[in-house]
């Protein structure tokens, strides 16, 4: 382990009342579980703030969240997210009254990778050379990129999505997929095969590092699309190492996944990922950088640690299922029955509306009408599905979308089929998908006017 500066992991035995640690994420990932299991392992209490089971209001001039915890870990995947400005917006409520590790305006900061690399340029830290421009004309009229090659990406993305090699004279698009692109110089490493380096920093500690290799006939690293993994942290020279402590500082970043590569023994911080994942980096170095992050949370909420724990923990990657993992659907406190028809609450996230729904414990999955879809605004697709359709020959596919059903007071998140019911009595068929838990009593049905 080496020192950037005066560790925030040192500290007293573990001792006090325990830290309520929350890992604020809306995804399913192994680094939300790995650190939600340090904490627990480390003798502290973890929440996972999900989008299931958290909740926030002001009531009197108070500000109140629930669950209540003591410190916030921000893993908020947002260049994947479908809304990630709401969904930053949360760590920014928490930032009102509480530490936060990553905060919104840092993770913003950070995710915008030609906005990254300006502030890093302008704190004298080495990047490649870089051109944004913002229409078709102006990119490629432009460009003075000296490089034979360069690297056509989008301004904020993960995983080495959708980035282009391509000619220094190349016609290019201001966008990616959809978003805004960026040109940047590609270094050539001059190997037989192409690597770059990825140094983890956790609180002005370097961790460990990692050379990441190409895989055969492909120039990008990414260990998402099968590059190769080997320890560098012993051999990682003195530059690159304050390169890297020098970009998570200059960034403000509590920990990041910093990545580096070296031309001519001169090195560049290629990157700096404030949701670098743990996989691929435990791998290769038998470290895990969660029980680190864990330690500075505790700290950050006024607990203790011992740093012999800490690095005792980071040998394994525990990314079993927590026990505070929120559940989608809580089980109800008791047994309930439902009639054969039923009003119901059916939500996609835009609108929520009121319909009669059926009770069909012989279908598989429920299903709503095309017109129920489109008013409650459901959707993307998720994926679709052949279904036998009453007595039509053959199998008819159905796109699916995931919905929010209110049944009584409980709320429950299906994946439901779309298709055009209109010809049938009830627009909306409840599955054994959303009736597991309820007795169906088919005598009983919904009074309609």
């Amino acid at each position: 382990m080496r020192e950037g500066s005066d560790s925030d992991l040192a500290g007293a035995p573990d001792a006090g009342a325990p830290v309520r640690v929350g890992v604020l994420s809306f995804h399913n990932s192994k680094e939300t579980k790995a650190i939600v299991n340090a904490v627990h392992a480390l003798g502290h209490e973890p929440v996972w703030l999900g989008e299931e089971n958290t909740r926030s209001s002001i009531e009197a001039a108070r500000l109140q969240f629930d669950p209540a915890v003591d410190v916030v870990v921000n893993r908020l995947l947002t260049t994947k997210a479908a809304h990630p400005l709401e969904d930053l917006g949360i760590a920014t409520s928490y930032a009102a009254t509480h530490p936060v590790l990553n905060p919104a305006t840092v993770v913003v900061r950070t995710m915008h990778k030609y906005g990254a690399a300006a502030t890093l340029t302008a704190a004298g830290i080495p990047v490649p050379d870089a051109y944004l421009a913002f229409t078709t004309r102006t990119i490629n009229e432009g460009n003075h990129l000296t490089a034979e090659k360069a690297v056509h990406k989008s301004v904020i993305g993960t995983n080495g999505a959708r980035m282009k090699l391509i000619d220094g004279d190349d016609t290019v698009s201001p966008y990616v997929a959809g978003r805004r692109a960026f040109i940047q110089e590609f270094i050539d490493t001059k190997t037989a095969r192409p690597f770059d380096v990825r140094a983890y920093v956790v609180g002005g500690t370097l961790i460990g590092a990692m050379k990441r290799f190409a895989p055969s006939d492909e120039w990008r690293t990414n260990v998402s699309i099968g590059g190769a993994v080997a320890d560098f942290t012993a051999d990682l020279p003195e530059e690159a190492a304050n390169l890297s402590l020098a970009a998570a500082d200059v960034l403000d970043l509590d920990y990041a996944g910093v990545d580096l590569l070296c031309r001519d023994d001169t090195w560049y911080v290629l990157e700096v990922n404030a949701t670098a994942g743990f996989k691929g980096f435990f791998e290769a170095t038998g470290i895990s950088p969660a029980p680190s992050i864990a330690a500075l949370a505790i700290e950050r909420g006024g607990g203790n640690v011992t740093p012999e724990r800490v690095r005792s923990l980071a040998t394994e990657l525990d990314d079993s299922v927590p026990e505070c993992k929120p559940s989608l659907d809580p089980e109800p406190t008791e047994p309930e029955t439902v009639g054969y028809t039923k009003r119901v609450t059916v939500s996609g996230g835009d609108q929520s509306i009121d319909v009669i729904a059926k009770s069909d414990t012989g279908a598989e999955r429920t299903s709503i009408d095309f017109d129920v879809a489109a008013a409650i605004g459901a959707g993307p697709i998720l994926d679709t599905v052949r279904i036998r359709s009453g007595s039509q020959a053959g199998r008819k596919k159905r796109p699916l979308v995931e919905i929010q059903l209110q049944i009584g007071n409980r709320w429950q998140t299906v994946t439901a089929s779309v298709e055009n019911r209109s010809h049938m009595d009830y627009p909306v068929l409840r599955g054994r998908d959303v009736l597991e838990g309820y007795t169906v009593d088919v005598t009983k049905r919904e009074r309609e006017e």
